[in-house]
């Protein structure tokens, strides 16, 4: 028998290994991409965060999404809900491909996250997962497809992902509304980069050429497939972001043979009397609901979702603050991108509320203690134009590789507004205003003041770099490239841009894009990386 080789055990700093096992190893030495398998990006093992944040996001992560997820469905409609959530991911082909693997989607986003910067990241991921639960246990619930309730069915409305949710403010007690798109196709990006390709090639196959925005080809898709929940009574949809959304919308529209109201936002939004076109608009469209539904204008019921919205955004203020003014703001790129478009978007809910109280919390420690969240930082980063969907943890990559730390993104920031409620008029005409700033529609081709906001929050948020989403199909963004290059040479500023296709990863790999940075970092600025095992990996075939 050959006797055990202990010699490797002389060699062992026991004050090292007690240190690694209590907090984790320091940046320097993580050396985190030695954690994947070879072409997947999948973990070969868990990452040891230090004993604290290990067991904290194993308890705060791991067992709370799917303890939640258990939970918010029967608190959906009790084992009927299960039932109906277990046939939903029988049927819906993004709902076994996506959602089973969601926790990926949270460890990618916070790899190399400790501390109070792992907390508060953790509670935005946390809202989301079940703010999707709650949508897909609600949809399931009236879907006729797998014998849903049709008196639900007939009490719910559809709107493009793009529709604000707070038009259905007023109605909130007699009606349910969920976004069409927001679970089958923008959250289902970010989770499985493979999903959404097969619905852009079933568009494609009926003869939609390949250059128009792949989002709306992935969203005409979903209903090619036949892969849409029937849950909904009527359709509220809109022109956001460009007319390519027009294009498949009469796709879709064909499809879903359903009544639908067609709510443009204007392109030319700071005029007036525009405003006021869209304020009509809005009230075509309250009329469109009461008529389908037989559901009453509830001003009581509006004022109140507002003013509880108003706080989420008077708190997103107070964020902004610390993240422009100190090094103390807990809250990684991704976790704040995705939960704040997430948020605005969909409008008021109480996740939201329980959530903000949990961050509050954890934001007013770190002033207090002053505490360095992301002591690695080597660039304040601003991300500018519309963001690859399919690679939007690239800034947990990039902090981690190159002590790019994104402070803010260009989704976070349009719709920096409270809505007033002290009359209707003034009330309906801040709604119209926050409906014309929608994602996509005020920065990225609301004219070129708001596209060049960019140098006013960039100077605001104290960011020394910008990294410049260039999203190849979007013919509004291609149109100013070369502006944004004569600005960025005359303002002396650092951009990196990063070609990509929305949710389609085939046109620009994620290696490709780390490609970019990664030749930027040393060519240009001359930079050596933070964790050299991070430089090269191949994701190719990962989620």
């Amino acid at each position: 028998m050959k006797k055990p080789d202990f010699s490797k055990l002389k060699n062992l700093d026991l004050r090292t290994l007690k240190r690694d096992f209590l907090y984790g190893k320091p940046h320097g030495e993580r050396r985190l991409g030695d954690l994947y398998e070879d072409k997947t990006g999948l973990y070969k093992h868990r990452e040891w965060r230090g004993f604290k944040d290990t067991m904290y996001a194993f308890n705060m992560i791991w067992l709370y999404n799917y303890g939640s997820m258990v939970s918010t469905i029967l608190k959906c409609g009790g084992p009927k809900a299960v039932i109906q959530f277990l046939k939903g991911t029988m049927r819906y082909r993004w709902m076994g491909e996506c959602y089973l693997t969601v926790m990926h989607w949270v460890d990618r986003g916070m790899e190399g996250m400790r501390g109070q910067t792992l907390r508060a990241s953790a509670w935005h991921y946390n809202a989301m997962i079940r703010q999707s639960v709650i949508q897909i246990a609600s949809m399931y619930n009236a879907d006729l497809n797998i014998g849903g309730d049709p008196k639900k069915h007939d009490r719910t409305f559809g709107h493009d992902e793009t529709v604000w949710g707070g038009i259905f403010y007023p109605y909130r007690k007699q009606l349910d509304n969920i976004p069409l798109q927001m679970i089958p196709y923008f959250v289902t990006c970010h989770v499985n980069s493979h999903v959404v390709l097969n619905y852009i090639d079933a568009t494609q196959s009926l003869g939609l050429p390949g250059d128009p925005c792949p989002m709306c080809q992935a969203e005409a898709g979903l209903f090619v497939m036949d892969d849409v929940p029937d849950y909904y009574i009527g359709d509220i949809t809109t022109n956001e972001a460009c007319d390519s959304s027009v294009g498949t919308k009469v796709i879709q529209d064909w499809m879903m043979d359903k009544p639908l109201f067609a709510m443009p936002q204007p392109m030319q939004f700071d005029n007036p009397e525009v405003l006021e076109n869209c304020a009509k608009e809005i009230e075509n469209a309250w009329r469109f609901i009461e008529d389908l539904s037989g559901a009453k204008f509830d001003w009581d019921e509006l004022v109140k979702n507002i003013e509880s919205q108003n706080e989420l955004q008077r708190f997103e203020w107070e964020k902004w603050d610390v993240a422009a003014n100190t090094s103390y703001y807990p809250i990684n790129g991704v976790a704040q991108a995705l939960y704040r478009i997430y948020q605005s978007q969909y409008g008021d809910s109480h996740v939201w509320h329980e959530t903000d109280a949990h961050v509050r919390k954890i934001l007013r420690k770190c002033v207090d203690e002053k505490i360095n969240t992301f002591p690695m930082t080597r660039h304040r980063v601003i991300a500018w134009s519309c963001a690859p969907l399919y690679y939007s943890h690239w800034c947990t990559w990039a902090y981690n590789c190159w002590g790019l730390n994104t402070i803010i993104n260009m989704d976070s920031l349009m719709f920096d507004m409270t809505i007033r409620t002290d009359t209707y008029d003034n009330c309906l005409l801040d709604m119209a205003k926050y409906h014309e700033w929608a994602p996509m529609r005020r920065m990225a081709v609301g004219g070129l003041h708001h596209i060049f906001e960019l140098w006013e929050n960039m100077e605001k948020f104290h960011c020394d770099m910008v990294m410049m989403y260039d999203q190849l199909q979007c013919k509004g963004m291609q149109g100013v490239h070369g502006l944004f290059e004569d600005e960025f040479r005359a303002r002396n500023i650092h951009a990196i841009w990063m070609p990509h296709a929305l949710p389609d990863k085939r046109t620009v790999s994620r290696a490709e894009m780390r490609g970019i940075i990664n030749d930027y970092m040393t060519t240009v600025m001359q930079e050596e990386p933070l964790d050299p095992s991070l430089l090269e990996f191949d994701d190719g075939l990962g989620w």
